[in-house]
């Protein structure tokens, strides 16, 4: 049953307002001015927020509603919306306006057949903007379905900065902080280091649970019933390991050895599917070696969680992997998540982005001289052989340079790299 026009009317009308009124943390993504994009991300990083900011500099730099045109299919109102609704959704705005809409279509993946009006609509040279869930929507899919009309942008979790924004704390350029508000900026980051910077639950006071819960969400919907899988005590098993081999590579054949020791009957490229549909969701991003074949790159791998709250959930005592994970998560959000190596050789660095020429090393700590060493010399050792490249070793709260041979090497505290 079709739609009605006054309650689709009254739908548009409300959810201006809604969006009108949001607060939103201004985030530092840039699009084209002609541009059709779909957000993808993992679940709560914020998508349909990114809608109302882009909504709102609009407004602000001079557009009106006449040219804006704003649906939530989320909206219980319209739960019985269809494919022929979508002529009355044009319908109505061109009775109220001559202009062709900027459109933006939230959670639209409820609507059969959505990817034929998305395509109509850029065929048509409308500018667009689209969320959907995880669990309908995946970016590899998307660049099929749409087929290079969209942009597809990756949307991240709070970066620390924009964490802070949430909170009304001020950073300062320069880095020079008040003792009170080091302190202050410090308290934040403990929350921001255990409980990660999902936006939608930034303001919850039980974080842990609300996290349990989308984690629930993403392993049952997005990957279990996406795609089907009954043996769900093997991809427990799965996720869960992965969660404690941060920081090390790790293989398929030594995921799937785990797993038939703890007596899952499963195969090898069943183990290959289990962890591309829990990439797929965004629950894990992989990091490949650098100089490795491409045999290697492509079944040994790091992976880290895409939040530090949802990685935190199967730790105990895990500082040294949340610590590289915020790490992991910040240069991917910095420069694109197929951007970002480690470099193994003869000694391991934790990180290589060749684009930016940085090579960062984690350690949670440089206490002693055995630590120094081992964090420095596979730096130096880099350095010889790429001298305009920027070393740096990011520690949980230790500040020092290093002078080598080959040039100083800076130890910054995580959460003043974070901010820089």
């Amino acid at each position: 049953m079709a739609v009605s026009k006054e309650l689709l009317r009254e739908c548009i009308i409300d959810q201006r307002e809604m969006v009108e009124n949001a607060q939103v943390v201004s985030r530092p993504y840039r699009f084209e001015d002609n541009g059709c994009y779909v957000f993808v991300g993992i679940r709560h990083a914020g998508k349909s927020y990114m809608l109302y900011q882009r909504i709102q500099e609009l407004l602000h730099n001079g557009h009106s509603w006449e040219d804006i045109l704003f649906l939530n299919f989320d909206d219980e109102r319209i739960a019985e919306f269809n494919t022929e609704d979508f002529n009355t959704l044009m319908e109505i705005h061109y009775t109220c306006s001559q202009k062709k809409p900027i459109l933006f279509l939230d959670e639209i993946q409820r609507v059969p057949h959505w990817e034929m009006f998305a395509r109509r609509l850029a065929n048509e040279k409308h500018i667009v903007y689209i969320t959907g869930s995880n669990a309908k929507m995946l970016s590899q899919e998307i660049a099929t379905t749409l087929g290079g009309r969209y942009f597809i942008r990756h949307i991240y979790p709070y970066s620390f900065a924009e964490f802070l924004q949430s909170k009304a704390i001020p950073i300062r350029q320069d880095g020079m902080y008040s003792t009170r508000r080091r302190g202050e900026i410090k308290r934040a980051f403990n929350e921001y280091f255990y409980y990660g910077g999902l936006p939608e639950i930034a303001d919850y006071k039980e974080k842990r649970q609300i996290l349990s819960s989308l984690y629930q969400k993403i392993y049952l919907g997005d990957i279990c019933a996406r795609h089907k899988i009954a043996d769900t005590r093997a991809l427990s098993i799965l996720i869960k390991k992965i969660a404690e081999s941060i920081k090390q590579p790790v293989s398929y054949r030594r995921l799937h050895h785990v797993l038939e020791s703890t007596g899952s009957k499963i195969s090898l490229p069943k183990v290959v599917d289990y962890v591309e549909h829990a990439e797929e969701s965004w629950l894990i991003l992989p990091v490949q070696n650098e100089i490795a074949r491409l045999a290697d790159k492509e079944s040994t791998k790091k992976y880290y969680f895409a939040d530090n709250g949802l990685l935190n959930l199967f730790l105990l005592d895990g500082e040294p992997s949340l610590l590289e994970n915020i790490v992991a998560i910040e240069l991917m959000r910095r420069y694109g998540n197929d951007r970002v190596s480690y470099y193994n050789a003869r000694s391991e660095i934790d990180f290589v982005v060749e684009d930016a020429r940085i090579a960062i090393q984690v350690s949670y700590d440089l206490l002693t001289d055995e630590t120094v060493a081992r964090e420095l010399n596979p730096l130096r050792k880099f350095k010889a052989s790429h001298p305009d490249w920027q070393c740096v070793i990011v520690t949980f709260d230790t500040s020092k340079t290093y002078d080598t041979d080959q040039g100083a090497v800076a130890a910054v505290p995580v959460w003043q790299w974070l901010l820089s």
